[in-house]
């Protein structure tokens, strides 16, 4: 096993990684349980891993109660957030409770979200079963749901008390989700890791293809890169944890026009946007044109969007520069950009002009 963790004061936590961990899980959830029933919130798609979870969690002699909720980035919702609290309070959850999350970033998200608000706060535990949630949402305790405005635009930071990653359950993972995920992985070679990229140049389609050696390196890779951001920046105050948002400002403008729908995946979004965040920086001469085409190409070569139009959004800049300025991320009425020196340079930019976005994304819709 594989152990990270995440040091954060009497907050600090362990991301556990393992193949066929799921099957022991209840071995590790059991001192959370405190002898109670234990709330699980998972979505349709992971009904097999939901009988491994309870299964699991029997043998270690800890009663457990699902709520099952609708997949998708729809679910995301003011919606399914009162639903969900409703069921929680009805179980009698109570805030020394820990609510296990058994499913992707929208339940991660979701459950998360419920939990810091439920009682006040109550605990929960991450176990993530698919690749992007495993590499990204389901550390550092970022929670949220979305609005009619844009993605991810009420929420919390509330961390987790436990992450249980198990490389495994990705083989049921169908493979557009599963390299959706992907993008969330190339993220930490571009933002400060260039010998990273040139690893998933390498070792992608071995990844993809579901070899055990390079997922699990992949995954413990990108855990360890993200647990030290969030070490040095939890609430994204120094800008350090800002640099994790790359490809988000440009990609969340997409997943707005594109109606928070399966037509585009939140991590086919991440790779349009760090595409275009590679293009624009390119544009503006600051990042070699070399670099930002070796993006694209490695995009496209692992069967991710590169561009607006390749993520099926036809929009004009200015409408995606109006989703921008939704961003939670504006700050004095300025809207910080992760932009790129070059492969493995990226930095936050507070001065980018917003006229000039919307020039480069007409340029591109027309190219």
């Amino acid at each position: 096993m594989t152990i990270v963790p995440v040091a954060l004061g009497d907050r600090s936590y362990d991301v556990m990684i393992e193949a066929g961990l799921l099957g022991r899980a209840g071995d590790h959830l059991a001192p959370l349980a405190r002898g109670r029933r234990m709330a699980i919130v998972s979505d349709e798609n992971v009904r097999p891993h939901l009988a491994t979870l309870t299964t699991s969690l029997s043998a270690a002699g800890v009663d457990s109660e699902a709520i099952v909720l609708a997949p998708g980035e729809a679910s995301k919702s003011w919606a399914t957030l009162e639903q969900l609290t409703d069921q929680l309070i009805a179980l009698g959850v109570e805030r020394g409770d820990h609510v296990v999350a058994l499913g992707g970033g929208v339940i991660g998200d979701l459950v998360g979200f419920a939990c810091s608000i439920v009682k006040r706060g109550c605990g929960f535990v991450q176990v993530p079963t698919t690749l992007l949630a495993q590499v990204d949402s389901s550390v550092g305790g970022k929670t949220a749901i979305n609005t009619r405005a844009g993605k991810n635009l009420v929420g919390s930071f509330h961390q987790p008390a436990l992450v249980l990653i198990d490389p495994e359950v990705l083989d049921t993972l169908p493979a557009r989700d599963l390299r959706a995920g992907y993008a969330e992985v190339v993220k930490y070679g571009l933002i400060d890791d260039p010998s990273f990229f040139a690893w998933c140049e390498a070792n992608a389609g071995a990844l993809l293809a579901g070899d055990p050696a390079a997922r699990e390196h992949a995954i413990a890779h990108s855990v360890a890169a993200k647990a030290r951001i969030v070490a040095a920046d939890e609430r994204e105050t120094t800008g350090t944890r800002a640099l994790l948002n790359l490809g988000h400002t440009f990609g969340h403008a997409l997943e707005v026009e594109a109606g928070f729908s399966d037509r585009l995946l939140h991590g086919e979004g991440v790779a349009a946007g760090m595409a275009l965040a590679f293009g624009f920086s390119a544009a503006q001469g600051i990042a070699p044109a070399e670099d930002a085409e070796r993006v694209k190409a490695h995009l496209r070569a692992v069967g991710l969007p590169d561009s607006a139009a390749a993520a099926g959004i036809d929009a004009d800049g200015q409408a995606l520069v109006a989703h921008m300025l939704h961003d939670k991320k504006m700050d004095a009425g300025t809207l910080p950009f992760l932009l790129a020196r070059g492969i493995g340079q990226t930095y936050l930019d507070r001065s980018v002009d917003l006229t000039a976005v919307e020039a480069f994304l007409d340029a591109e819709r027309r190219s």
